[in-house]
């Protein structure tokens, strides 16, 4: 007779396996280099800053500070 084997040992590391194949996929398809995403967010600001300073109206919260009614 053969030994007693428990199955679950072999679930646990078909599905390890499993999760580092998802995972080497998903980190080609999503993962990006610290200096790329510091890169984007540095053109980010810049482009918010931008749209910032040429604003041509005033925004409700300042309008409130400004006002001296209330």
């Amino acid at each position: 007779m053969g030994d007693v084997v428990s199955l679950n040992q072999f679930r646990k590391k078909r599905d390890r396996k499993n999760s580092e194949t998802t995972a080497r996929n998903n980190r080609v398809r999503f993962g990006r280099t610290l200096n790329q995403r510091q890169t984007d967010n540095d053109q980010r600001a810049r482009k918010d800053a931008e749209l910032e300073n040429k604003k041509l109206t005033r925004t409700p919260k300042d309008n409130e500070e400004s006002d001296p009614e209330n």
